[in-house]
């Protein structure tokens, strides 16, 4: 998948929207996204770094994005209809939808992990996507050909010491993905699948291997092509699937 050659106007036409769009992995696939014809939605939580992304990709001559600030960790189910309702006034349908934005926590036994953070982290990483998503799902039904894709981890599939409540998160990320594969296939436009980053450079990276030296692991934009894979019409009968983005 890290070779896929994406043709240059794969999504064209296309209206996706990003999780966790103003910072590292999401930063660059709803740049990879407009930079290939889609109309990308910018979700995040700092007006700021959506507002200079949208203008990256303005000043690119892509076609015009769409912001939505939204923070996942507080956010309502009456949010995310809202949401719903505008990006039906706005587009009609939906044809993508990135789950990728992700709380990492701390890194802690489970004997002194702080309940605390644990919901937080539970609340972004596992509640906040399946509210989203469900509340999407009507939109992503008026696509011919839609695609949502969780973002999971090697730890959400086998658990490791230490990685607490973010390994749990994406062992429950996997199997909402498979349930809603299962529930989706042959009634429906939509697949539903999982894209486990890897060793990224990225903040959350960084926190996680604070002894790690960042550039011995490849940039956000160089695992791009199974995110583009995946959202294009050439994974179009590819369904309750986890791939390895390296």
């Amino acid at each position: 998948m890290f070779d896929y050659q994406a043709p240059e106007q794969l999504l064209e036409g296309r209206i996706i929207l990003v999780t966790g769009a103003g910072d590292g992995i999401g930063r660059a696939a709803a740049k990879t996204y407009a930079a290939h014809g889609a109309t990308v939605v910018l979700l995040g939580r700092t007006l700021e770094k959506l507002e200079s992304l949208y203008d990256e990709i303005e000043a690119a001559g892509y076609p015009q994005p769409a912001i939505v600030p939204l923070n996942l960790e507080s956010a309502t189910e009456h949010e995310y209809m809202e949401l719903a309702n505008t990006l039906e006034q706005e587009f009609g349908r939906l044809d993508g939808l990135l789950n990728n934005a992700g709380s990492l926590g701390v890194r802690t036994a489970i004997e002194t992990y702080d309940p605390t953070i644990w919901t937080q982290v539970m609340q972004v990483n596992v509640n906040a996507a399946f509210m989203l998503t469900q509340a999407l799902l009507p939109l992503l039904q008026e696509s011919d050909d839609a695609s949502v894709i969780f973002t999971s981890s090697g730890v959400g599939r086998k658990g490791r010491a230490y990685w607490g409540a973010y390994a749990v998160s994406k062992f429950a990320t996997e199997g909402l993905m498979q349930v809603m594969a299962d529930e989706l296939e042959n009634t429906s436009p939509i697949r539903v699948n999982c894209i486990n980053p890897g060793a990224t450079r990225t903040q959350m990276r960084v926190t996680a291997y604070p002894g790690e030296p960042p550039q011995t692991n490849p940039t956000p934009e160089e695992i791009m092509p199974v995110y583009l894979y995946l959202m294009g019409e050439d994974s179009k009968e590819v369904n309750g699937q986890s791939l390895n983005a390296q």
